[in-house]
């Protein structure tokens, strides 16, 4: 008998360092950025300007916000953050997607009230701090796209600057417009198509982040899949408690109890299995209850689950036993 606890922290991924230096430059080039254009915008009347500044003021918060995610995460596992501080990562990553929804409504209400009674707008000056804008978000856009998006803390950071560049090609567009045909509109439609964008990608950092926080096994793993592919295995007779999760984004982690035959290895079987969910599914935090299965699971009509009376989730067995006992 015995349990094994697997994994390997040898990762391709950019290094936290490396991810602050990115981050911290984009911080820098938009800072300096929203000062400049919250004064053109109050001047110029445009909600459009205004609501990408705002938009910008929430990307310098989330970037802040990532950086000591980052900075928290680092920090070993201690006392009773057996995980460490990784979670944090995914809690920024939610925050970021609730201020996207939560400015994306405030953004949509303004914007169809000036439908309804739009402003005079300067066109030209919308314009012109639009281009300016999609040349700094560019740059910012690129930045944080060096560091690592596998994390989705990094990411929630990143979609924020990308829909922060999508919000100003719109606005440019506005501008543009109210300068060639005087529609005072264009500057409201704008803000409206950056609120879809916005309400786009906050329900996605939502989503993705409360299924880690539920513990919810991650998308690309199927833990029916993996669990009939671990019964399939050599000595393997049966795997039940089977739990799939991430500890943060990009970081599985499997738990199961396995039963193997009375006469093989219990330590070679738990050897073979966590190499091969490293191998094959990038499991690296594998921990694995390893027992002999007793004899009456073994016999025809034989039930499943008999080593354990209160198995968690579906049973999975060896071929052989799962055609004998459907």
């Amino acid at each position: 008998m015995g349990a094994g606890h697997a994994h390997n922290h040898q990762h391709a991924h950019a290094t936290p360092d490396s991810d602050r230096r990115w981050l911290a430059g984009a911080l820098a080039v938009i800072v300096v950025f929203l000062i400049g254009e919250v004064t053109v915008g109050v001047l110029a009347g445009s909600l459009a300007l205004l609501s990408d500044a705002a938009h910008m003021l929430t990307d310098a918060a989330s970037i802040v916000l990532a950086l000591g995610a980052i900075r928290l995460a680092a920090r070993p596992a201690a006392g009773r953050m057996t995980f460490g501080w990784k979670r944090v990562e995914i809690l920024s990553a939610q925050a970021n997607g609730l201020t996207l929804l939560l400015l994306a409504a405030w953004l949509g209400y303004e914007a169809i009230r000036r439908l309804i009674d739009p402003p005079e707008v300067t066109g030209s000056l919308v314009l012109i701090t639009a281009l300016v804008g999609v040349v700094v978000n560019v740059l910012a856009t690129w930045m944080i796209s060096r560091a690592n998006r596998s994390s989705l803390n990094v990411e929630g950071a990143y979609q924020h600057i990308l829909n922060d560049l999508f919000a100003f090609i719109a606005t440019a567009v506005g501008g543009a417009i109210i300068l060639l045909t005087g529609f005072q509109r264009a500057d409201a439609i704008a803000t409206l198509v950056v609120v879809a964008l916005m309400i786009k990608a906050g329900v996605e950092l939502v989503r993705a982040s409360s299924r880690i926080f539920l513990e919810a096994a991650p998308a690309d793993l199927d833990p029916t899949e993996i669990g009939q592919a671990m019964a399939a295995r050599d000595g393997v007779v049966e795997v039940h408690d089977l739990h799939i999760w991430e500890i943060t984004s990009g970081s599985p982690a499997l738990s199961a109890h396995v039963l193997v035959d009375p006469g093989r290895d219990c330590h070679a079987v738990r050897e073979d299995l966590a190499h091969w969910l490293d191998e094959e599914h990038h499991i690296e935090h594998a921990t694995l209850q390893v027992d002999h299965a007793l004899p009456e699971l073994l016999e025809i009509g034989g039930r499943a689950g008999a080593h354990c009376e209160d198995a968690h989730g579906p049973t999975h067995r060896a071929p052989a036993l799962r055609h004998a006992h459907p």
